[in-house]
């Protein structure tokens, strides 16, 4: 069974840092690139940031330089580092594995002003 659990989101002031995890089983981690989404309300789930199997990392415009994208294929898990996060930044967090249709349960991200 492919499972996908992010944790880390929370309440957290403008400027505050939260870092998310995604732990993944049942697919071949290493081997995939990884990705984080989120989706605010009344808004299509969005592309944050994708990691490739060798490492190679990719942002969406709004959280160059503030979202850092990171994994441990040892833990089988994926990382969002996020700084100097604004209100703007409050969704659900999602991870995926690109090219599988399977996503996790999501993480609650809210940003106070």
């Amino acid at each position: 069974q492919v499972q996908l659990v992010e944790s880390g989101g929370g309440l957290v002031q403008a400027g505050g840092s939260l870092r998310l995890s995604c732990a993944a089983s049942g697919i071949s981690f290493s081997r995939y690139a990884m990705a984080w989404y989120r989706q605010a309300p009344g808004k299509q789930r969005e592309l944050v940031a994708t990691i490739s199997a060798g490492g190679s990392t990719h942002y969406e415009e709004s959280v160059k330089g503030r979202f850092t994208i990171s994994r441990d294929n040892a833990k089988n898990t994926v990382y969002l580092q996020m700084n100097s996060l604004k209100p703007e930044d409050t969704a659900v967090y999602y991870c995926a594995a690109l090219g599988l249709p399977y996503w996790g349960q999501g993480t609650q991200v809210t940003v106070s002003s």
